[in-house]
C-alpha cells in the first residue's frame, strides 16, 4: 500500500511527491531534520524533538514555516492516514528552492517534508542479542549539535559498520568516543551510567535526556564525562540511545566482547523503563 507523505502543505501518495531540483536541501544540504518514534500509534517525546528542531533552526538562521502545534498535527495526521502502529516519522526542513547561490535567498519560504516508516523496534531481536559496534575516525564538522541534513560522514561510518557486520559505528576524536553515527554512546561501571558532556561536538540526544529524566526511577547514578575506546572495551556494559534504537545494548566493539558478550542488567532495566514510558507517549512530552 502506498504511503501518504506530506510536502509543503499537501498530503500526497508517495509516488506523487516531488521537490524542486533547486531546493537548497538537495543542492547544499542546507536544512535540518528530526526523527520521532511511534509506538502503539502514539508519538514518543515529539514535543522534545520539535524543540530541538527549533533550536537547530535558530542556530542556522532558518525561519520555520509551521508552528510547533501545526507540526504535531501533521505528525498525527500521517499516523492516522498510514495506520502507523510502530515506526518513525522523518521531518525535514530546508531553506527552500532558489537558483544556486551560497548566501541565503530572500523571500523564499522553507520547504517542509514528512514521511512515515513502519518498523519494529520495541521487540527487535537485537535487544536480546545486543548490537555490534565498530570504531571509526570522526570526520564531521564543528557544529554537531545542529541536527543538519549534512550526513555524509555518518553515512560513510554506517557503511563501514555494515561492511564489517556491525549495526553502528562509534566515532573517535583524539582518542575519545564522541558518539555513534546515529546515536548517543554510553558505558556502565557498577551502578553508574557514563556519557560525555553536551557541547558543539555532539548532538543533544532526546533519548539521552529521557534516560536522565527517569534516572532516580532506574536506581542508577550518572557521571557526565568523556571516555576512551579502551575504557569502553573494559566497561561492564555499553549501550546506545536514539529515537529508533531506544536503549540498545552493545555487546561487541571492534570484535571484542563487552564483559561476557551479553546484554547487561543495567541496559535491560533502562530499556524496560524507557519502553514503559514510550508506550504512554514518552518521558519528555
Amino acid at each position: 500500500m502506498s504511503r501518504t507523505v506530506y510536502v509543503n502543505g499537501a498530503y500526497l501518495p508517495e509516488e506523487e511527491a516531488t521537490i524542486s531540483i533547486f531546493d537548497r536541501g538537495f543542492i547544499f544540504g542546507d536544512g535540518i531534520y528530526e526523527v520521532s518514534a511511534v509506538l502503539g500509534g502514539k508519538l514518543v517525546d515529539c514535543e522534545a524533538h520539535l524543540a530541538r528542531l527549533e533550536r537547530s533552526a535558530g542556530e542556522i538562521g532558518l525561519e520555520l514555516p509551521c508552528s510547533r502545534a501545526e507540526l504535531v498535527a501533521i505528525h498525527q495526521e500521517l499516523i492516522a492516514r498510514n495506520q502507523l502502529d510502530e515506526g518513525s516519522i522523518y521531518l525535514q526542513v530546508s531553506r527552500g528552492a532558489s537558483d544556486r547561490d551560497f548566501p541565503f535567498p530572500k523571500g523564499v519560504k522553507a520547504s517542509v517534508v514528512l514521511f512515515t516508516q513502519a518498523r519494529q523496534f520495541a521487540n527487535t531481536p537485537l535487544a536480546k542479542t545486543g548490537i555490534k559496534v565498530v570504531s571509526t575516525p570522526d570526520l564531521r564538522w564543528a557544529r554537531r549539535d545542529i541536527k543538519s541534513v549534512n550526513l555524509l560522514a555518518p553515512v560513510l561510518a554506517k557503511q563501514f559498520a555494515a561492511e564489517n557486520g556491525a549495526q553502528e559505528a562509534w566515532m573517535i576524536e583524539d582518542g575519545i568516543v564522541t558518539e555513534g553515527a546515529s546515536s548517543t554512546a554510553w558505558i556502565v561501571k557498577g551502578k553508574t551510567l557514563i556519557s560525555r558532556p553536551l557541547s558543539h561536538k555532539v548532538l543533544p540526544g532526546i533519548t539521552r535526556t529521557a534516560v536522565l529524566a527517569f534516572l532516580a526511577e532506574s536506581g542508577f547514578s550518572f557521571e557526565e564525562r568523556e571516555f576512551t575506546l579502551e575504557e569502553a572495551l573494559d566497561a561492564e556494559e555499553a549501550f546506545i540511545t536514539s529515537a529508533t534504537s531506544l536503549v540498545m545494548p552493545v555487546t561487541t566493539i571492534d570484535g571484542h566482547s563487552i564483559h561476557n558478550g551479553a546484554p547487561g542488567p543495567a541496559t535491560i532495566r533502562l530499556r524496560e523503563i524507557y519502553l514503559d514510558h514510550a508506550r504512554k507517549g514518552g518521558v519528555l512530552g
